[in-house]
């Protein structure tokens, strides 16, 4: 057996209290993944990720950070390296959209905002998890996958395309880190999710937006959160072990 199947699989997924990080979260411990539950402030909810992990058996634990901060993941990283081991796995999952508008009615602070928090948490979360999966670092390796949106596609023209933007810059990351790191042992691929039934759409105005766009998607209804949670599962498995650079669409057919 190699040691890469007996080396202990630890994940950390940011953003994991609600929607596609919660099940995400529970979708590994399932599947015998130490996991971190990272959150920025819904201790409850983060905790309710913990219990069902545990309550199935698995391991997990509850981190609070702000991942737009340097410090914050920093401060992740190190409670994960003493808490439950190297990490083996990240998932960036962490994301905001604010209230649908045009863009001549942004100002440069919903702007920064939306980046920080959509791309420069990745990279930060990311240059954390290179140190200490790449190779060149003495690691063994690992995988990292980044949530993006189909709106780095389609634009959300008269919604969000500050939000839009930020997940355009995280389909170039995705393909730029994947080619640097792909003889260091770490495979980087994205998962884009088309109109996913999660409370984000609450953050734009609109919590029944879903419902509102559905009949403008190929198969005429929402997605789930689980089933971006299997999909991000298949890319973090040895079942895409030729995979990187990937970025595969999760939206129903659009």
């Amino acid at each position: 057996m190699s040691s890469a199947s007996t080396r202990k699989k630890v994940v950390i997924i940011t953003g994991a209290g609600r929607g596609i990080g919660a099940a995400a979260a529970m979708l590994a411990g399932a599947r015998g993944y130490a996991v971190c539950v990272n959150y920025l402030s819904n201790h409850d909810a983060a905790q309710h990720v913990v219990a069902a992990i545990r309550n199935n058996g698995g391991e997990a634990i509850a981190v609070q950070a702000d991942v737009s901060q340097e410090e914050g993941v920093q401060a992740l990283f190190a409670t994960v390296d003493r808490e439950l081991g190297k990490v083996t796995a990240l998932v960036n999952n962490v994301g905001v959209l604010e209230r649908q508008m045009r863009l001549d009615q942004m100002d440069a602070e919903r702007l920064t905002r939306i980046f920080r928090n959509n791309v420069v948490s990745y990279f930060l979360c990311s240059r954390e998890a290179v140190k200490r999966m790449s190779t060149i670092y003495g690691g063994c390796g690992g995988v990292i996958v980044n949530v993006s949106s189909t709106a780095a596609k389609l634009g959300s023209p008269g919604e969000y395309i500050d939000y839009a933007a930020s997940k355009g810059a995280i389909d170039s990351m995705t393909v730029g880190l994947a080619k640097e790191l792909a003889q260091e042992g770490v495979r980087v691929n994205g998962v884009r999710p088309g109109s996913v039934y999660t409370e984000i759409h609450a953050s734009g105005g609109e919590p029944g937006r879903v419902d509102r766009v559905k009949a403008n998607i190929p198969m005429r209804r929402g997605g789930q959160p689980e089933e971006l949670a299997n999909a991000i599962l298949w890319l973090l498995s040895e079942e895409a072990s030729y995979v990187t650079g990937a970025i595969l669409d999760v939206s129903g057919g659009l």
